[in-house]
């Protein structure tokens, strides 16, 4: 049966196989969580999986979409899609600051929430503007305002969740001082663990929003009798664009893929209206899908109200003030110190820019790898993004496991050293995709997209190329992401927590901002090598620096 059901639908049986292996582990982060850690925090990473499950699934078909609907160049969807990304994040200093004067951080994240399901909600409707191969200006910039919406949104969400779950550990850890030292210690001890769960339901999210889109395109385009191509979109607009003045191997490629996308096969005699019809339908079952986010939007809103009174509320102005004297004392006391510490932010920040920059790829030049240069006829290559977060669900405990085993035996990796050897881990993941390309000889995304599909198939390779790039990539960002936060809270000063944290969230936009490059180096550059080895030599410059700074970084963080 289950050999029936792969033949049939691989994208399915992979999903529910995901599921399988991956249900224990959420078993076992919930007893562990309901067991260790404040009551609290289970309800608001449910939440705040809700709302990241309608995220990735837009995230996950992004930048192919605006391709597949617009027509527009690879590095032109790619730079939307970097600006947005870097929205998402630079709009989380705002959506702080209005939480904070309002002194309503639930009320700022419902907000939120409402927010970005609006955005949503525009997203999901099909409009094309009359000619779905030659769609006016005026819908792509009403798909650019959606966008912008949901990253306002994201902006009133995502940090304040975050600080009303740090306000959670904040009163966990007051509890347990009541009860003694050990108590207290114990509690301390708790709070990486608890963001690390914290973050692995997001994951959760992640995993497997990836598949919806993809599914309901297919089940969108079998319902009218086609079969998904990644090609053929690209084929249609430039078959439309040139009043069907293809010629050479563009022409029999279109051709071929045309015959062979519907089912039952057969000759097509007018090839604008099929490249009409296709373009439509492809792209209509890519919208039904954001129809999804909205309903995750609108779970994790109802999750939040049920649970939100139980969750506390961020420690109010009135009691920082008592401290400003405190505060005030420190700066004075401390000002070179705090100089230091500010120094040794930037320069991990300057890292941190670098890493976004490498790992975020995997929604810009990773996927137009995944699309042209990966066999992806079963499984579509939105899909595969699927195995960062599935990773990070299985590794965790892994990595959170070997840390552990080293600092009982008196071997710890400071937060710097971790930090450095991520950025080798990254590096690790480019030479590995640069030594494939040499072997398979990749000219250019561009010169590829123009051979003839015979030769284009003979050259791709198998999707195991992504699982092995996903797996450095993965481990790469758990010995980066959560503990570049922990460097953070380590090195700011008492009156600049708030501004430092924002400083890193603002490192990952600029890194973000700049991501698009990854598909124009891949497109342009005449080999493809040459682009992920500008990858690896970032990473790798970064590692140099890092490790050149440990020793200081280590002392400035005692």
């Amino acid at each position: 049966m289950l050999q029936n059901l792969w033949e049939n639908n691989r994208m399915i049986a992979m999903l529910l196989a995901i599921i399988v292996v991956v249900t224990p582990f959420l078993i076992y982060y919930v007893m562990e969580a309901r067991k260790h850690h404040p009551k609290g925090l289970i309800s608001a990473a449910l939440s705040n999986m809700g709302e990241r499950f309608g995220y990735y699934i837009m995230n996950a078909v992004l930048l192919l979409f605006l391709c597949s609907k617009f027509g527009i160049a690879d590095d032109v969807a790619g730079w939307i899609y970097a600006v947005f990304y870097f929205l998402i994040y630079v709009l989380s200093l705002p959506g702080g600051i209005v939480a904070d004067k309002l002194q309503n951080f639930k009320g700022t994240i419902m907000a939120g929430l409402l927010v970005m399901a609006v955005g949503y909600v525009v997203l999901a409707v099909p409009v094309f503007g009359g000619d779905p191969g030659n769609i006016p200006t005026w819908v792509l910039i009403m798909t650019c305002v959606a966008l912008f919406f949901i990253a306002a949104g994201n902006g009133l969400f995502k940090g304040n969740l975050q600080a009303i779950v740090g306000q959670m550990y904040d009163n966990f850890e007051e509890e347990a001082a009541k009860k003694g030292p050990e108590a207290l210690a114990d509690a301390k001890s708790r709070r990486d663990s608890g963001f690390q769960i914290f973050y692995v339901f997001i994951n959760i999210g992640g995993v497997i929003a990836p598949f919806v889109a993809p599914l309901l395109r297919e089940f969108h385009l079998k319902a009218n009798n086609l079969i998904y191509n990644s090609d053929l979109p690209r084929l249609c607009h430039q078959y439309i664009s040139t009043n069907g003045n293809l010629t050479g191997d563009a022409k029999a490629n279109l051709v071929t893929l045309a015959e062979k996308s519907q089912i039952g096969g057969g000759q097509i005699t007018d090839m604008t209206a099929f490249c009409t019809n296709y373009l439509e339908t492809f792209n209509t079952g890519v919208h039904y899908s954001f129809i999804a986010s909205v309903v995750a939007m609108l779970i994790s809103l109802v999750i939040f109200i049920v649970v939100k009174n139980k969750l506390p509320n961020p420690i109010k102005k009135e009691k920082a003030v008592e401290q400003v004297a405190e505060v005030k004392a420190e700066v004075e006391a401390d000002a070179k110190e705090i100089k230091q510490r500010l120094y040794a932010l930037f320069a991990v920040l300057i890292v941190a820019v670098f890493f976004w920059f490498s790992f975020h790829q995997n929604g810009q030049s990773l996927s137009i790898f995944a699309r042209d240069f990966v066999k992806t006829d079963s499984i579509a290559p939105e899909i595969w993004q699927c195995i960062n977060p599935f990773l990070v669900i299985v590794l965790t405990p892994i990595i959170m496991g070997i840390f552990a085993s080293l600092t009982k035996k008196g071997k710890e990796f400071s937060t710097p050293r971790k930090i450095a050897l991520g950025m080798f881990i990254t590096a690790c993941a480019y030479i590995f995709l640069l030594i494939i390309s040499m072997n398979q000889g990749y000219p250019s995304g561009k010169e590829f997209s123009g051979f003839a599909d015979a030769v284009k198939e003979s050259m791709k390779i198998g999707p195991w190329v992504l699982i092995v790039t996903y797996f450095f990539l993965t481990v790469a960002e758990l010995f980066i992401s959560p503990l570049g936060l922990s460097f953070v809270s380590k090195v700011a000063p008492k009156h600049l927590q708030g501004i430092c944290q924002g400083l890193w969230l603002s490192a990952t936009a600029i890194g973000n901002l700049f991501i698009a490059m990854g598909v124009t180096m891949l497109n342009t550059f005449p080999h493809q090598w040459q682009c992920w080895a500008v990858f690896a030599g970032f990473c790798l410059v970064s590692m140099g620096v890092m490790f050149g700074m440990v020793k200081w970084l280590e002392k400035v963080t005692k």
